[in-house]
């Protein structure tokens, strides 16, 4: 079975504040370890990755997969997308038909699992089937966000600690709040902060580390500052300069580093089918 080398898979970096395209790469196939190389020093630098024209199944994907990494396994009694009590698939059926998981509404900017002790460094989603319109998928570049702050910003929260609430644990038709602001509530979880400001474990570039709609609270702070700070945050990060719009082909994988993005889907006719493959890979603790 051949080997894909340099010399076959061409890696071009998008005219857009992230992302690269990778062509040429066959992802049911072997890869060189060249090559593995150098996509993961391309998507330390342009935080996705664009693979065209893939057809691979579940066993495929997640070998593929397991070239960036270890599957990510969140911890027992911390729910995250798909779970069931002690078990989260592997291969999670992003899909509005066959049991499948997100629906057809808009999902806000976020990052996957960031309420839990370790969340996910990246994931793979792999396009089945796409919506003839609708349905984009949006990443938003994290340090590019953090970069463009005023210094004035930067030093208040260089060392502020951040906790989100896990979404999982709402009640579906809760009133959805943004920031935690009445703490008389008792917490029916346990809690992970992390750092607002993270700093990412392999680039060592610092990222803004904050979902665009998920309850939040930061340690410390009286509620009322606090959710005037991340306001302001979130405002900022609400820009059209941080980020990038992908339109799905059918054989697309997008591979996304999760500790230093945040990623938005639009809504689509929910009478079209979109049905996609999604694996993540193990994190580590944010510092």
């Amino acid at each position: 079975m051949p080997t894909l080398t340099l010399t076959e898979v061409k890696i071009t970096p998008i005219d857009a504040p992230l992302g690269a395209v990778v062509t040429g790469l066959d992802a049911s196939q072997p890869v060189a370890p060249e090559v593995i190389l150098q996509l993961k020093q391309t998507l330390r630098d342009r935080h996705i990755l664009i693979f065209k024209n893939q057809k691979l199944t579940d066993e495929q994907l997640v070998n593929f997969a397991y070239y960036f990494g270890d599957l990510y396994v969140p911890p027992d009694d911390v729910p995250v997308l798909a779970s069931q009590p002690g078990v989260t698939p592997v291969v999670i059926n992003v899909s509005n038909v066959d049991g499948g998981y997100t629906g057809t509404g808009e999902l806000a900017f976020h990052s996957d699992h960031h309420w839990t002790p370790r969340p996910s460094a990246g994931s793979l989603l792999y396009a089945l089937e796409v919506p003839s319109q609708g349905g984009d998928t949006y990443w938003l570049n994290l340090n590019l966000a953090y970069e463009t702050l005023d210094e004035a910003t930067k030093r208040r929260i260089a060392d502020l600690q951040l906790i989100t609430y896990n979404p999982f644990l709402r009640e579906r038709n809760a009133p959805k709040t943004k920031y935690r602001l009445d703490r008389n509530i008792p917490l029916i979880s346990p809690v992970f902060p992390h750092p607002l400001v993270r700093t990412h474990p392999e680039s060592g570039k610092k990222i803004l580390y904050l979902d665009y709609a998920t309850e939040v609270e930061i340690v410390g702070l009286e509620p009322e500052e606090g959710a005037e700070l991340i306001e302001q945050l979130r405002e900022h990060l609400n820009q059209p300069q941080f980020y990038y719009q992908h339109k799905w082909s059918v054989g697309d994988i997008v591979y996304w580093d999760n500790q230093a993005t945040l990623h938005y889907r639009q809504a689509f006719d929910a009478n079209e089918r979109r049905v996609m493959k999604r694996v993540s890979l193990a994190g580590s603790r944010p510092f």
